[in-house]
């Protein structure tokens, strides 16, 4: 038995790019919303990620940008230590 499928209406800038993004991946539009969903329907990543925001927006420590870039162009090479032993 077939799955039942549905349309929805969405604005061609929108379709255009998820048509890209499926192209690119070589899946359907529908896998590549199938993939997406449950990333974004996760209450529980959501709220942690809403919580780890709420923290830097309140002052939470942060790691500045030029260190993080440090960092990522040593991956690959002999230098690379992983960020915990930074």
């Amino acid at each position: 038995m077939g799955s039942r499928t549905e349309s929805i209406e969405l604005d061609s800038a929108t379709a255009a790019e998820l048509k890209t993004r499926a192209a690119e991946r070589g899946v359907s539009v529908s896998d590549l919303i199938a993939e997406l969903v449950p990333l974004a329907v996760n209450d529980a990543a959501l709220a942690e990620l809403d919580r780890r925001w709420a923290a830097v927006a309140g002052g939470s420590n942060t790691v500045p940008q030029a260190e993080v870039e440090h960092w990522l162009q040593t991956w690959g090479t002999p230098q690379f230590r992983p960020w915990s032993e930074q």
